[in-house]
């Protein structure tokens, strides 16, 4: 080293800092004793700040530029130093620059589901995702409240703190915007504006700022979710009669397309199975039994038993039993006119256009005679 360059090096500091990590938020200059030379030049790049910091308290916030430090442009400095004229000597301070980049793709999520009370469903749980941004938006501030000391201090250490508040904004945000949770996923947008009006007051306290958040996905516990594709299947099939009559088709017309020659081998088996129990057996000596006793057929199943109801005033009232309806039909309650309802029935009838109602009527006996 030239007797030229130990002098510029003890004269002339260059400060400045190029950032070559995506994770420091903050970064303290170091120098030996941190002595700065006063005329040194400090360079502040966009997207940083420099902040002084004498003897433990903070002196000034440089913005983007290239700086002198001297006297004129060091006002804070100078009274703490009391340098009042032109004297060049070193002073002990520290220098942290501070990124005032956006840190963007920032994950958060809700590690235990949150309770809410949903107006279809009732007491429910959700979980919830998504990712966020953040940025330093007072680096004074940012430097006294949480920084401190730390010569290097990244997004991971704050990111923590961060995600913990984003969780507790949104369960209060989701619990008073009423929004219920099959509307949830139309309303991200709308959730995520709550949220992020809701944070930045919090975070504003530490020097940064949530200039957006995004909800990717909010989801229900894995019994309601399949609870509620059980009732979206039910709502697709519509009228459970026309369902079950529509699978029953479709279960005989797969039947139906069997293999032909199974089906013709299937029937002439059939065939041959009928005419052998049509023909009377021979004994053990080849002697034809005189009557051979027919196979006992199973006994019809009993009738189903219609349960009915009746419409009045614009109310559905019952099921009655037939017994009950002939009881209503004895007494006037029940007549002709009464529209009337059975499962398996398409549509209200009048009870006298309804085969199996319509003899109730007829044994009613005449009105009495006159008296006298």
């Amino acid at each position: 080293m030239s007797i030229w360059d130990f002098l510029q090096g003890q004269f002339i500091d260059v400060i400045h800092w190029t950032d070559d990590t995506r994770d420091t938020l903050v970064w303290r200059f170091e120098r030996e004793g941190h002595e700065i030379k006063y005329g040194a030049k400090l360079t502040v790049r966009e997207g940083q700040a420099a902040v002084f910091v004498h003897e433990g308290q903070l002196a000034d916030v440089f913005t983007p530029g290239l700086y002198m430090l001297e006297t004129n442009n060091m006002p804070i400095m100078t009274s703490l130093q009391h340098w009042d004229h032109g004297f060049k000597s070193p002073f002990k301070s520290e220098i942290y620059f501070v990124n005032l980049n956006r840190f963007t793709d920032l994950k958060w999520g809700t590690k235990n589901p949150i309770m809410l009370r949903d107006p279809e469903f009732g007491p429910t749980r959700i979980r919830a995702f998504g990712t966020y941004s953040v940025k330093v938006a007072d680096p004074a501030k940012f430097l006294t409240e949480i920084v401190g000391t730390d010569g290097e201090f990244t997004m991971d250490e704050i990111s923590f703190q961060i995600r913990n508040i984003i969780v507790q904004e949104f369960s209060q945000a989701i619990a008073k915007s009423g929004i219920p949770v099959l509307d949830m996923a139309a309303n991200t947008g709308e959730v995520g504006g709550l949220l992020t009006k809701a944070i930045n007051p919090t975070i504003a306290q530490y020097g940064l700022e949530l200039p957006e958040l995004y909800i990717e996905n909010i989801s229900l516990p894995p019994e309601v979710e399949k609870a509620l594709d059980a009732r979206t299947s039910r709502g697709l099939a519509g009228n459970l009669d026309d369902h079950m009559k529509w699978k029953a088709a479709e279960a005989m017309g797969q039947g139906g397309a069997m293999d032909q020659s199974m089906g013709m081998g299937f029937g002439a088996g059939m065939g041959m199975n009928m005419a052998n129990s049509m023909m009377p057996q021979a004994g053990p000596w080849g002697a034809v039994p005189q009557q051979q006793a027919a196979p006992v057929a199973p006994p019809p199943p009993p009738p189903v038993e219609h349960v009915w109801h009746i419409a009045e005033a614009g109310q559905t009232k019952g099921p009655y039993s037939k017994a009950d309806l002939g009881r209503m039909a004895m007494s006037g309650d029940l007549t002709r006119e009464t529209l009337v309802w059975t499962p398996g029935q398409s549509g209200w009838l009048a009870a006298g256009d309804v085969t199996e109602l319509a003899q109730l009527f007829t044994v009613m006996p005449p009105p009495p005679p006159p008296v006298g």
